[in-house]
């Protein structure tokens, strides 16, 4: 008998996925399920805020640069939330007046593309197991 569910980072942990390359969100998906997080995901800045207002997630995965609402946008609006989940940027911008602006918008962590996914993993772990 194994203790594999035991060894799990994310066990149940809900996860929002919010990027627009479908490449990059099925990539992180595969490596937050591999740790036992439920994950979701969408593909636009306006979505993900109707989904965390519906739904709050523990953890967003949140992209800069999306469509319809920039991951700034997001950030800002979700912020006003009550039950605001915990965010990490991910961005391919390398520029530190971003993350500058993240941080003063209240981003727990940020990360450039391409992204480690075991850097992501035990970021969302830290992040999820701070909470309680």
């Amino acid at each position: 008998m194994t203790e594999q569910a035991e060894d799990l980072r994310l066990k149940e942990a809900k996860v929002l996925i919010v990027d627009d390359d479908p490449e990059i969100r099925t990539a992180i998906d595969h490596a937050l399920q591999a740790e036992g997080a439920l994950t979701q995901f969408c593909g636009d800045g306006n979505s993900a805020v109707r989904i965390i207002e519906s739904d709050p997630p523990d953890l967003v995965i949140l992209d800069m640069m999306l469509p319809k609402r920039s991951g700034f946008l997001v950030l800002e609006k979700i912020k006003q939330f009550e039950n605001c989940p915990r965010v990490v940027m991910v961005t391919a911008n390398e520029g530190k007046r971003h993350q500058v602006y993240a941080e003063a918008l209240g981003v727990d962590g940020y990360l450039l593309k391409p992204v480690r996914l075991e850097r992501l993993i035990a970021l969302a772990e830290d992040l999820v197991g701070s909470e309680g």
